[in-house]
Order: C-alpha cells, then structure tokens, then sequence
C-alpha cells in the first residue's frame, strides 16, 4: 500500500469556512421573518372592493359629492364715502347680513378653512369686531387679522 505524500495533499487551503455564510443567513432569515409580518396589516386597510360574484352585473360605486375647495377666506373691509363695504375673495357683498349669509354657506362647504380679515387703515375698529365675531359665531376656528410689511 502507498502513503499519500505530504505535498500532494492540500486540502487544508481549500477549505471554506462555514461561520460567516450562516451567520449571513440567519441575517437574511430574521430580515424575511420580520419584515414579512407586517405585509397582514395590508389586507386589514378598507377598500372598495366589490363583493359581487363574477356572473352578476356590478353597479358602478356613487360619486362622492365634490367638496369646495377654499384656501383663505379673504374677507376685505373697505371705507367708500363714509361707509364699509366688504368682499369676500372679491366678491362684494352689500350689508352685514349677506356676508353673514355666504359666511355660513362657506362653512358648510368647507369648516377648516381660515378667515382672513383685511381692513383697510380707514375702516373703524368697530367694523372689523362685527366681521370677527359674526366669523367665530358662524363655527370658524381661525380667524386672523391681515397686516402689512411696515
């Protein structure tokens, strides 16, 4: 029988160490566990998915009615011939009654949104108060005082 030769053998170098590639695979298998757990609080969100069978004919979903989209509402007190007269986002109004009016319909339309009172220097004090407290009496929550860059 013949003795294998100490040169011939080099199995040593050859060899692959086995604790770095299953330390990167107990990684990647916690990565995967963990991340796949919450994929099930997807499928909890609501849809709108239709429950109809395949066969039945599905009726369109109903249109949401289209909100109206106010991002300031500017109300501008103007002093004409010793009188005010105001305007909402441009839109004169004739007396306080009317600006009460449109207030209230743009509080129906949309109740986030914030009043802005722009008097001009000659309006009394008086008339901005009444605009002010008709907007926080109708249901605004913000209602601010414009100002100028002195």
């Amino acid at each position: 029988m013949r003795r294998p030769s100490v040169y011939t053998d080099r199995r040593s170098a050859m060899d692959v160490k086995m604790t770095p590639m299953i330390d990167v695979v107990f990684l990647l298998l916690i990565f995967f566990v963990w991340t796949s757990s919450f994929a099930v609080v997807e499928f909890a969100l609501q849809s709108h998915v239709s429950d109809a069978t395949a066969g039945a004919a599905a009726e369109p979903p109903a249109r949401p009615a289209e909100e109206i989209d106010f991002h300031d509402v500017v109300v501008r007190i103007v002093w004409v011939e010793n009188r005010p007269a105001w305007r909402i986002n441009d839109e004169p109004m004739v007396a306080l009654d009317e600006l009460r009016g449109r207030l209230t319909a743009i509080f129906q339309a949309n109740a986030a949104a914030p009043v802005i009172i722009h008097p001009d220097p000659d309006t009394p004090l008086n008339h901005v108060i009444a605009v002010y407290d008709i907007s926080r009496l109708i249901g605004f929550e913000k209602v601010n005082l414009a100002a100028e860059d002195a």
